[in-house]
């Protein structure tokens, strides 16, 4: 049985999503956010702290859009992934990291200068710097919407949870009304997939696990 440590709408979110597209069986570890603050125990299990964590008996994983291709290749038959041989296989790749590190990096500097400090250690500005960073990168997304209805492959991959999870939490931080209509009708296409919702179920009806 796969385990999945996760907070609710953070990168874990990724694995979650993939996990149900897949119809794979699993065990989804509820966190409070940020766990290392406050759930402790948590760093018996991964010392970084940081979500996700994903166990699959001696494999042990910690980065959101890997997961997504391992259970892909792993579990499910390549379902979600491009191969090597097909038309695509760069794109998918490069989908994969640009979700996270291109859309999703900035926008955690967000989250911690406008959200998580202590109000005396905010940083408005350094907040709209990366909000507005965010917002450029969008650009990337908008040029390959101008051919095709996703990522990679002209079908839905892996690469869109990875970059389509980037836009869930550019609702969280809402920042979801300056999306350009072509990346606004993606995520709006992306959030209306029957997995996405059953992800959403999924961690809202699990138990918290502290």
């Amino acid at each position: 049985m796969i385990t999945l440590w996760h907070c609710r709408d953070a990168r874990s979110f990724r694995p979650l999503w993939a996990l149900e597209e897949l119809g794979i069986r699993y065990d989804l570890k509820l966190l409070p956010f940020p766990p290392r603050f406050h759930a402790r125990e948590y760093l018996d299990q991964n010392p970084l702290g940081t979500i996700p964590l994903l166990v699959d008996g001696d494999t042990r994983m910690t980065e959101s859009a890997a997961m997504i291709e391992y259970l892909s290749m792993r579990h499910g038959e390549g379902r979600l992934s491009v191969r090597p041989e097909e038309p695509g296989y760069g794109a998918y790749l490069n989908g994969l990291v640009y979700g996270e590190a291109t859309l999703t990096f900035p926008q955690t500097l967000v989250l911690r200068y406008a959200r998580l400090e202590p109000e005396e250690r905010r940083q408005p500005q350094v907040a709209e710097d990366y909000a507005r960073w965010f917002l450029a990168r969008l650009e990337g997304l908008e040029a390959i919407l101008e051919t095709s209805a996703f990522v990679a492959a002209d079908r839905f991959t892996g690469a869109d949870i990875s970059v389509a999870y980037a836009l869930l939490l550019a609702r969280a931080l809402k920042l979801d009304g300056e999306l350009p209509p072509a990346v606004a009708d993606y995520w709006t296409r992306m959030s209306q997939r029957p997995a996405f919702a059953s992800a959403k179920a999924a961690q809202s009806q699990a138990p918290a696990s502290v």
